[in-house]
């Protein structure tokens, strides 16, 4: 067992053994989601969460050591390596500590204290930092380094007390200690800059703010750096002076009855004001930065992973709306699969306000198409057109409507992928199509779109985007294989993001069905140009054959577990001919009063592959996404103006940030159920659709505040 393995282990509290299998797995070219769900005996059944922080921390160490050994072979190439400094450096458990500890001894450009180094002035700095208390003094020790470059006393002195104040600000110790004193107890201050222009008063909160460090919360941070990123707001971390002075002394023996006491004095308060403390400044700011930013992908994460498991609304003829005003709303229709029957630009609002004409347009599509759902964007005019989706119902009983995200819509019209799949229709009319198609099943259309464009975060814009970036890729890979993927029907975009496929292949599965027709069983998969044996292991399971011609082709199971399922099958005595509800009696008669460890070795495969199995068997390929409500259709439009103090309505959670929540309720704006409002311990998601209570309503600032309706 390797010391990696020891410490990941300690500090997600899992067994060094779990940990030595998901790295030696990971090593070998596996997949998260195939470990997670067909690698359960060798992980003790790890998550698909825990086995990517194993993955963070593996690589996070291995980083430091690569760094660790660059750093020791530096600082014996300069000749300057003991013993002690080798064992500080292979203790230290972290990057910032390493580089600490490195930093006087980093090659670094000309300062004031190399210069006078270049003088020959250390050894009158090191008489300063000795302190000596009998000898000559500071003075009459100068006189000895004068020299055509030196010209003074004092001269001497100050370039000696240079390289003092270098010497205290790049002691790891003093950095350390001032560092942790200051992410404890430093005040981070904010003030508006004089003239700058913040019309919406954005930042009005933050023009005379002061908070310690430790207590400021995630969206203050990035709402911070926001402003001073905008040239709004002047920021900067006060740190006491007694409490760098406290590290600087702990590490730094100060002698007043030495007479270069004072010039060490000097020294230290410059190396504060010049060196030390900026540095710190920086530090701070940069963790701060770094933990809210880290906070913020994962509410991003969370909220994207709620919306991707949004039911989907199978057996709706959409029509999909796609508001605007001088542009006019865009309209597409779909059939039940998504394909495209029809599309039309209708102008109902202003400038050209042909509402009736509009009206007529869309009856028509209603009744030639039997459209049943309606889906709006909820973007510009957005309210404009729920209106008259709503007198359109009134005309046309047995039809809904639905607001949707239009988030990424445009994004993906303009992308290769959209003119791939829809190659001889205007870009303009291509977001209504993925507006209409979003209801029928949102994970399938908003694969498409670029994670970071759902727009369903917090300061998405202001966070390392290359973290985003893969922290949201992983929620949808999660997802795609957590739900499993049709192969016959599947598009190449939705392919790409299961386990071992990616884009190229996804494309070749596409192509080869395309040529030789729907494939009839896994096996065929094989068939596929590109695809070898570990590319089918990966993906094997989460690619269903629906009405294929093995019965299991079309459920979670692995290939390489058939024999298994098979096995359980026989046991149960269970047949192609048995029903739902029987198969399930007969499953829980094998099971019952049975040890599962016997029967999982009796049937070949360990404990936790044959609880899928089991449940598999029961309800094959079942969508998981099944067990989250449906969103809320509606016939009627509410206004602002309608809504009343203590009026309790259903919403939809659109997004979920530090501050709260915000809940669609049927208007225009999504009122905000402010944290103080969500009870203790109840964790919401985007898409749950809850019970809320109208607190306020200003109807000129359009906000809307919620509370928890009782019960």
């Amino acid at each position: 067992m390797t010391t990696y393995e020891t410490k990941i282990a300690t500090l997600l509290n899992v067994r060094p053994g779990q940990v030595a299998a998901t790295v030696e797995l990971l090593d070998a070219g596996n997949t998260i989601p195939f470990i997670a769900r067909y690698r359960k005996e060798a992980t003790g059944s790890l998550d698909e969460e825990q086995l990517r922080s194993v993955q963070t921390e593996i690589e996070r160490l291995r980083t430091l050591d690569e760094r660790r050994a660059a750093i020791l072979t530096s600082i014996e190439e300069q000749g300057k390596l003991t013993d002690d400094l080798r064992q500080q450096i292979e203790a230290a458990e972290n990057i910032t500590t390493l580089e600490d500890l490195y930093l006087p001894y980093k090659p670094k450009r000309r300062t004031r204290a190399s210069v006078a180094r270049e003088q020959g002035l250390q050894g009158l700095a090191d008489l300063i930092l000795q302190q000596p208390r009998e000898g000559a003094s500071p003075e009459e020790a100068a006189e000895a380094y004068l020299n055509e470059s030196i010209a003074t006393v004092e001269m001497a002195l100050s370039g000696a007390r240079d390289i003092v104040a270098e010497t205290i600000s790049d002691h790891a110790g003093v950095r350390q200690m001032t560092r942790e004193k200051a992410l404890h107890f430093g005040l981070v201050q904010s003030a508006k800059i004089e003239d700058a222009e913040d019309p919406r008063a954005v930042y009005e909160l933050y023009y005379d703010f002061e908070a310690l460090v430790e207590r400021l919360r995630p969206h203050q941070i990035l709402a911070l750096d926001r402003g001073e990123t905008e040239k709004v707001l002047r920021i900067r971390v006060e740190v006491a002076e007694r409490d760098w002075q406290i590290a600087v002394m702990a590490n730094f023996r100060g002698d007043t009855r030495s007479p270069y006491y004072t010039h060490f004095q000097q020294a230290m308060e410059d190396s504060a004001e010049r060196l030390l403390l900026p540095a710190i400044e920086r530090d701070v700011r940069r963790y701060l930065t770094e933990m809210a930013g880290l906070h913020a992908i994962n509410i991003f994460a969370t909220n994207l992973r709620a919306l991707l498991l949004q039911p989907p609304l199978a057996g709706h003829t959409v029509l999909g709306l796609d508001p605007g005003f001088r542009t006019g709303c865009k309209v597409a229709v779909v059939d039940p699969t998504g394909k495209l029957l029809d599309t039309t630009t209708i102008y109902p609002h202003e400038p050209q306000k042909h509402l009736a004409e509009s009206l007529e347009t869309l009856k028509k599509l209603v009744q030639k198409y039997h459209v049943t759902l309606i889906t709006i964007g909820n973007g510009t005019a957005s309210r404009e057109t729920e209106a008259l989706a709503a007198r359109l119902i009134d005309e046309t009983p047995g039809v809904r409507y639905l607001i949707v995200s239009e988030a990424g819509a445009s994004v993906y019209s303009a992308s290769p992928l959209a003119r791939a799949e829809m190659p001889n229709l205007d870009v303009s009319l291509r977001g209504a199509v993925s507006i209409a198609r979003r209801a029928q099943d949102p994970l399938a259309e908003l694969v498409k779109i670029e994670p970071k464009a759902i727009g369903v975060g917090m300061y998405q814009h202001d966070v390392d985007q290359t973290a985003l970036g893969q922290s949201l890729q992983g929620v949808v890979e999660d997802v795609v294989n957590r739900v499993g993927v049709d192969v016959n029907t599947a598009s190449p975009a939705l392919l790409t993001h299961v386990a071992g496929i990616g884009p190229k292949l996804a494309e070749k599965i596409v192509a080869h069905r395309d040529e030789n027709g729907p494939f009839r069983n896994r096996a065929e998969l094989r068939k596929v140009p590109g695809l070898g044996p570990k590319a089918f292991e990966q993906s094997a399971g989460f690619l269903r054959i629906n009405g294929g011609e093995n019965p299991l082709d079309a459920s979670a199971i692995h290939p390489e577990s058939y024999g298994a399922a098979q096995n359980v099958l026989t046991l149960a005595e269970i047949t192609g001919e048995t029903g739902t509800e029987e198969r399930r009696a007969r499953l829980d008669k094998l099971v019952k009063g049975q040890d599962l460890a016997a029967l999982a070795e009796a049937v070949g495969c360990g404990v936790p592959t044959l609880k899928d199995i089991l449940e598999q068997l029961v309800r094959p390929g079942r969508d998981p996404r099944a067990d989250t409500p449906a969103p809320i259709l509606r016939t009627d439009v509410l206004k602002m103006e309608d809504l009343v103090v203590g009026m309790k309505l259903k919403g939809t959670v659109r997004n979920v940030v530090d501050f709260g929540a915000f809940v669609d309720i049927g208007v225009k704006q999504d009122g905000l159920l402010h944290r103080t409002q969500i009870p203790t311990g109840t964790r919401l998601q985007a898409g749950q659709i809850i019970e809320v209570e109208i607190l306020k309503v200003e109807n000129e600032r359009g906000r809307i505040g919620l509370g928890w309706a009782a019960g």
